[in-house]
């Protein structure tokens, strides 16, 4: 029996504006393993929001909307499913911790009752029964004196401890799959790491599976089993983590390694020239040709297509045509 817990196949999600259709996310594949930890990197602008908002059907539409692909959860596909039946599944078995907690969080209501909500709705719980669970929630994070930060609101509550309290909400209900997007993005260095510290640990003790989306491959190589490189809307390279860092193959993952700075290392830093382009006037050929400095004409006319070249380590580049 097949131990994959996520498979996303062919996943294509378009937005539509007055500049024309837009693949935030075009044709990407993917699976996640039981207990598995895999990152998505890349760029701001890559996609990589937009392909967690997929998974759990978040996607505004208008002006969103999947045009292509399955997501299969368990073997049943996700895309498939009445916005009901979603709602059974998103955040009870599939939860994601946001971007951003102060945007996440509702501003008028107190913190027992937003991670009160979903243990009444999917888990049955009287709301009495609910608001003692929420409290053990927020211990079960290392939120100090939980009882009465379950009385405050929001804005009452740094940052770190706001985070803390969306991995509450998120795990209330103990999710096999949970979703963290850029779960750290704003928070001190001390706080980032009491962070993901805590994010592997619950991970482990509930045996769940974590897909988590970053730009910092520091964060990627301490949490991270398999890594997915994403660059204008496709994966450009999948790997272990251990084959990303020891043998980055694309000239993206190149770039992004040579560009980020290693405790120890005085060698200068080598950024990547250029920006990511719109996702409304994509370059013709490989996405990444305008900015590679590998780049040779057959870049510049045809998209290469994901090949794998070693066991478990997919490259999109003619490079290894």
């Amino acid at each position: 029996m097949s131990n994959t817990l996520l498979d996303i196949q062919e996943l294509t999600t378009c937005f539509s504006s007055p500049q024309g259709i837009a693949k935030a996310v075009d044709t990407v594949s993917l699976s996640l393993m039981q207990g598995e930890t895999l990152a998505v990197v890349g760029e701001s602008g890559c996609g990589k929001t937009v392909l967690a908002l997929s998974i759990l059907g978040l996607i505004p539409d208008p002006p969103g909307r999947i045009t292509e692909g399955t997501i299969l959860y368990k073997e049943e596909d996700l895309l498939e499913k009445s916005e009901k039946e979603l709602r059974k599944i998103r955040g009870n078995a599939i939860s994601m911790v946001f971007q951003e907690p102060m945007t996440a969080l509702n501003p008028v209501f107190r913190i027992d009752n937003q991670i009160a909500e979903p243990l009444r709705l999917h888990q049955g719980f009287d709301k009495y029964e609910a608001l003692e669970k929420s409290i053990e929630s927020l211990a079960l994070v290392g939120i100090p004196n939980a009882s009465q930060v379950a009385k405050t609101y929001p804005h009452e509550l740094s940052g770190g401890m706001r985070q803390r309290v969306m991995i509450a909400m998120a795990l209330a209900c103990n999710p096999e799959i949970l979703v963290a997007d850029e779960p750290t993005t704003a928070l001190d260095v001390t706080i980032q790491a009491q962070i993901l510290d805590l994010m592997n640990n619950l991970k482990a003790r509930m045996n769940g599976s974590l897909l988590l989306i970053t730009h910092d491959l520091g964060v990627v190589a301490r949490m991270a089993q398999r890594v997915a490189v994403m660059y204008s809307g496709k994966i450009v390279e999948l790997s272990s983590v251990r084959s990303i860092f020891k043998n980055p193959l694309h000239p993206y993952t190149q770039g992004l390694l040579s560009s980020t700075p290693v405790m120890g290392d005085t060698s200068r830093l080598h950024p990547i020239r250029g920006i990511v382009p719109s996702i409304f006037n994509l370059p013709k050929g490989c996405r990444f040709h305008p900015r590679c400095p590998k780049a040779y004409t057959k870049c510049s006319q045809q998209i290469p297509p994901l090949a794998e070249l070693e066991q478990g380590h997919l490259v999109r580049c003619w490079l290894y045509d």
